[in-house]
């Protein structure tokens, strides 16, 4: 398939239409997994329509009001995949929340229990037919982005769409859509014990 890529440095440019869409797919890089450690590198964003929209921030100082605008408008609902990560980091380094949340991780453990693979590159493979590469997901995402790059961080949002479509009738087929609904409510407090350092499932004895 052909993606639109496009990359921007440290913001969206003001005539992107994102802000029309209903729905957008989200995807972040990072330095690591360690918020207070590793920065936030990359946000990723697609319409749905074979785009991706790569921001590559300015990390000195995160100033990125058009992005800001567009992931703070509660209007748009927002896919990611293991949204808890890319909320941590958001929140963290862009200052905000970030509501109308759906996640095609909890989707998938919550749908396919007739599986135990709930990563992104197993579900494309089930869902587009596409068998994608993770190679480059441990590669450094600081500095000049290669072609590559730029290709994986595309395979990460413009998929979203279509799996979460799957996903969600899978979960109405089986009465586990309101199940589904009710933990994705709990998603920003999640980000917060995290942020708070709560790693663990405070729900465990």
């Amino acid at each position: 398939m052909n993606i639109d890529i496009k990359l921007h440095k440290q913001d969206l440019p003001d005539e992107i239409v994102l802000s029309k869409s209903d729905k957008i797919a989200i995807d972040c890089e990072f330095m690591g997994l360690n918020v207070e450690r590793d920065k936030l590198c990359l946000v990723q964003i697609s319409s749905g329509k074979n785009d991706a929209h790569i921001v590559q921030l300015n990390r000195d100082n995160y100033k990125a009001p058009n992005l800001v605008k567009l992931l703070s408008n509660e209007k748009i609902n927002k896919i990611f995949h293991f949204a808890r990560a890319d909320l941590t980091f958001l929140k963290n380094y862009l200052k905000i929340d970030l509501n109308n949340i759906d996640d095609t991780k909890i989707a998938s453990k919550l749908a396919r229990s007739y599986s135990d693979k709930h990563g992104l590159k197993d579900l494309i493979k089930e869902f587009v037919g596409i068998d994608i590469s993770k190679q480059l997901q441990s590669s450094d995402f600081g500095g000049d982005l290669s072609e590559k790059q730029l290709l994986y961080c595309a395979h990460d949002v413009v998929h979203l769409h279509k799996i979460f479509n799957q996903l969600e009738k899978i979960l109405i087929r089986e009465n586990r859509i309101k199940l589904y609904k009710d933990t994705m409510k709990f998603i920003n407090t999640r980000v917060d014990l995290d942020l708070a350092s709560f790693k663990d499932d405070i729900w465990s004895h």
